[in-house]
């Protein structure tokens, strides 16, 4: 992997939750390049240990362990595991989250006539208050609970914690109400979080990406045939750069929030879009 820039992070300690994952794997094995000590969290071990193994073979110092974001007593373990293995943490990537398909509309839209009760057809009216909370607890909580756990390291080691929101923190896709609502959630407690921790040195920002093509959405972008489906074509014709975002397109941004180049900067929500959030529309 081709980094955009490099920086001096020797004998630093990154923990990555969700580093099991397409984005956060990449975010791992670029803070890994620049020479941080990686531990990568994910509550599959087999795959955090897999993005280790990938990083070590590349020269990395890196460890994989099992954690579960949404349980206290589970990333304290996890916690004690860093510390004892790596030392204490430097920077925080709050990487954990994703959707899930039972909080999520059929339609854009609701009709009167979607009151029938289709078998095949989930209304608003039809969803699970209790998915609804899984989505905003790991999303929301999962970002609350490892800050609290790996935080107190970073009080007196000027610590950076980076958020992962999303696009839909600042206007909510159709469909995906509890996903939407859950990473705004996210980009406001970045926020909140920015200004707790202003008088100990710690940084908190989040990047919010756009629409990116991995292995785990390209179901709901393409057909079978590999062509975009309609509701990714409605995406692209409101990305002016015209294409869905590949990992490494948010490595530049990661980069700089964890550099001394932006050693005053706290509190923002960075979107990496391709100029979504810009665009109107006509």
């Amino acid at each position: 992997m081709r980094l955009p820039f490099k920086i001096d992070l020797k004998d630093k300690v990154a923990v990555v939750t969700g580093g099991g994952g397409v984005l956060c794997s990449c975010f791992a094995k670029a803070l890994a390049q620049c020479g941080a000590k990686i531990a990568v969290i994910n509550l599959t071990e087999d795959k955090a240990k897999l993005v280790a193994e990938e990083i070590i073979n590349e020269g990395g110092t890196a460890i994989g362990i099992s954690g579960d974001v949404t349980d206290p007593e589970s990333m304290k373990a996890a916690h004690a595991v860093v510390n004892e293995k790596l030392g204490p943490c430097d920077i925080l990537i709050n990487g954990a989250g994703g959707n899930n398909l039972k909080g999520t509309t059929t339609k854009e839209y609701f009709f009167s006539e979607d009151l029938e009760g289709k078998e095949d057809l989930i209304t608003f009216f039809d969803l699970d208050p209790r998915v609804v909370e899984s989505i905003f607890g790991l999303n929301f909580l999962g970002t609350l609970i490892s800050t609290q756990v790996f935080a107190r390291d970073m009080i007196v080691r000027k610590g950076i914690i980076i958020n992962i929101s999303s696009m839909n923190s600042f206007n909510p896709l159709t469909k995906i109400p509890a996903y939407s609502g859950a990473k705004a959630a996210v980009s406001n407690f970045t926020k909140w979080l920015a200004v707790h921790f202003s008088k100990v040195g710690i940084r908190v920002n989040a990047i919010a990406p756009g629409f990116f093509s991995a292995i785990q959405n390209r179901p709901l972008l393409y057909n079978e045939d590999g062509t975009p489906n309609d509701r990714t074509k409605k995406i692209l014709s409101m990305t002016p750069m015209g294409r869905l975002g590949e990992p490494e397109d948010l490595l530049g941004t990661l980069l700089w929030l964890c550099s001394e180049g932006s050693e005053f900067v706290t509190g923002i929500v960075v979107p990496v879009d391709g100029g979504f959030s810009a665009y109107s529309g006509v």
